[in-house]
């Protein structure tokens, strides 16, 4: 899951680094071969795309530093926690099943709650049995904790 995320960050880096060392230096020099750069849009455009890519490859390197620091080793055994899959039962009696994930990959529909969700934290350090209350943009929801299989447990 981890590798995953770094593969997805590592080629959207390789990416953007050539789109900046190779495409905007093309696009910058085209543009200032057309003349006063006061009023050339084309070397605005592509100076101000240059400082979008730097923004995004500084986030995307240290988005990456933080992830290659996370310790699976350190994830709780018989525990929620990243990379656990959880079968919830709410308040209906209807059973819910979610895999706690890093926000990029969260997809709700899917069943992929971030951690850093309201639910996700709610469902972290919990047990099989536990019941779990949150209050979400939706409002209250509560739920027990049926199963319960961690990232060690599918390994």
């Amino acid at each position: 899951m981890k590798d995953r995320i770094l593969k997805r960050f590592f080629d959207e880096i390789n990416a953007l680094e050539r789109e900046l060392h190779v495409e905007l230096p093309k696009e910058i020099q085209r543009a200032r071969e057309l003349g006063d750069l006061r009023e050339n849009a084309e070397y605005k455009s592509a100076k101000d795309r240059q400082d979008i890519v730097n923004a995004r490859l500084a986030m995307l390197k240290r988005r990456v530093a933080e992830i290659q620091m996370v310790n699976l080793d350190r994830i709780p055994h018989g525990k929620a926690g990243f990379g656990s899959t959880v079968h919830l039962i709410d308040e209906t009696g209807a059973t819910v099943i979610y895999q706690l994930v890093m926000p990029e990959e969260a997809d709700a529909e899917k069943g992929l709650i971030s951690t850093a969700s309201p639910i996700g934290r709610a469902i972290l350090n919990r047990e099989e049995g536990d019941e779990i209350k949150v209050i979400t943009p939706n409002g209250k929801r509560e739920f027990e904790l049926a199963k319960l299989i961690t990232i060690h447990d599918e390994a």
